[in-house]
């Protein structure tokens, strides 16, 4: 296939862009900005799109099968939070492409907030327990609840359209460089607990086996060790 992905400079759209290499599919990595390419590259394209813009998006991703979306705000926790609005701006504008481009089949990646911890009770609805998240196991400032807000707002836009999308929210609150393993659990919209946090590797597993066996069209889904 042909796939597409946005943030391909950061821990997860690297890795996506790796594992979609591994399995022999041609890929174009996007960034907003040329500097950012690699001085070393491997057989992926690169190439300049801005995913807060629709025409950007729209022109970007003509002819291809899938696209990924695994973006960040901002560079570092502070840059983040003070741009989370920009995770809204982002899905509007990915929306709007898709509306130009309707072949076209998005994976978005977002964050852990939203999935229930009992049914009808998100994680980000649980007070003085999701600030605790935040702060003691996260390791973030407690403003970085902004940051998830955001992130269950473009979830919410991708649910109202009527694109190919799909959203995946990993359970792992922390997503770091590590093993490949190509074993997790697979989930809804459900947390799932019990396990460590999973690798950056085995989330571009779950983006690229979905890429190749869609299962959650227009559904959001978790992974999780």
């Amino acid at each position: 296939m042909d796939i597409g992905v946005f943030g391909a400079t950061g821990v997860i759209g690297s890795r996506v862009v790796t594992e979609a290499l591994r399995r022999g599919h041609r890929v174009t990595a996007f960034t907003r900005d040329a500097a950012r390419f690699p001085a070393r590259r491997g057989a992926e394209t690169w190439a300049v799109a801005d995913w807060l813009d629709t025409g950007s998006i729209a022109e970007a991703i003509d002819g291809l099968d899938v696209v990924v979306s695994a973006v960040n705000a901002g560079h570092g926790i502070a840059d983040t939070i003070a741009e989370a609005d920009n995770f809204v701006v982002g899905a509007r504008a990915m929306v709007a492409a898709l509306d130009r481009q309707p072949r076209v089949r998005l994976i978005a990646v977002g964050g852990a907030g939203s999935l229930e911890v009992t049914p009808g009770t998100r994680l980000l609805d649980t007070g003085a327990e999701f600030t605790r998240t935040l702060t003691e196991v996260l390791g973030v400032p407690a403003e970085y609840a902004q940051v998830v807000r955001a992130l269950r707002d473009a979830l919410n836009i991708y649910r109202l359209s009527d694109r190919q999308w799909t959203y995946l929210s990993p359970s792992s609150g922390r997503i770091e460089p590590g093993e490949r393993t190509g074993r997790f659990r697979i989930g809804g919209d459900q947390l799932l607990v019990g396990g460590p946090d999973i690798s950056a590797e085995d989330v571009a597993v779950a983006i690229i086996d979905e890429a190749e066996l869609p299962r959650f069209v227009q559904r959001r889904f978790t992974v999780g060790y």
